[in-house]
């Protein structure tokens, strides 16, 4: 099993140069990151990518599009409808993988499924942070990142956009410019989508985090869903050790 995780490259559907990070060996776990994110913030920094490498998973873990190491193009063209899932399943046909799990957080959760609506096969899902209205209506979180991001450097300190633009710093997760071009390709899911996702599905929420709506709802919408609450709200549940050890638990039974 690799001790550090390593480093890859390669073109998406479209030629934009995409990077991903995996760690273990194993049965592959896809793991997708959220907003303002990357790879290492989500997965490698708490420990959660290690729980699962030790539990026998090859965990991959792309930057997405405008995020972390991958590539961050300022053209429109470059973001058009679900490209995000149309980056992780090119990802997934780069790799070759025809047996594997998928899941994310966030953003990265919402990509999962729609990867899953959209062909994707995996054995297990994993839908963490976010909930159903997230997953039926996207524009609303889509304009509150907008402000956010055409408004950086004159949010009020403490508010919620002051604490995502710090998030953002902290983690240089992205280029502003190319985020809100990706802003712009979220794709909204209906209730007949999501009752289409038949593989088990995990949703993954803590307990205080309605950023996205009730991840409740999403569970018993879908066919083989089951709701899975940890302690903390969208910013502090994926820290927490129990975050970790609910995804290992899930993929590893």
């Amino acid at each position: 099993m690799a001790s550090s995780p390593t480093e890859h490259r390669f073109k998406s559907f479209d030629g934009v140069e995409l990077a991903w990070h995996e760690l273990g060996g194993g049965r592959p776990a896809v793991l997708l990151h959220g907003l303002f994110s990357n790879a290492d913030t989500n997965w490698l920094k708490f420990g959660h990518a290690q729980k699962l490498a030790e539990r026998g998973f090859r965990v991959i873990m792309p930057d997405l599009r405008a995020h972390g190491a991958s590539a961050a193009p300022h053209d429109a063209v470059s973001y058009p409808p679900d490209v995000l899932a149309q980056d992780g399943l090119a990802l997934i046909r780069h790799l070759g993988l025809t047996d594997y799990d998928l899941g994310g957080y966030s953003l990265g959760a919402r990509t999962s499924a729609r990867m899953a609506i959209m062909g994707a096969k995996p054995r297990r899902l994993v839908i963490s942070g976010m909930g159903l209205t997230g997953m039926l209506h996207t524009g609303r979180r889509a304009k509150h990142f907008q402000k956010i991001l055409r408004g950086l450097g004159t949010h009020e300190r403490g508010s919620p956009e002051w604490m995502a633009e710090a998030f953002l710093k902290t983690t240089g997760g992205g280029d502003p410019e190319a985020l809100l071009l990706l802003l712009d390709s979220f794709v909204d899911s209906s209730e007949a989508e999501l009752r289409g996702i038949a593989m088990e599905t995990m949703v993954l929420m803590g307990a205080e985090d309605d950023d996205n709506g009730s991840g409740a709802a999403l569970a018993e919408l879908l066919p083989n869903g089951r709701y899975v609450e940890i302690p903390g709200n969208h910013m502090s549940a994926v820290v927490k050790p129990e975050f970790g050890n609910g995804i290992a638990d899930f993929l590893g039974a």
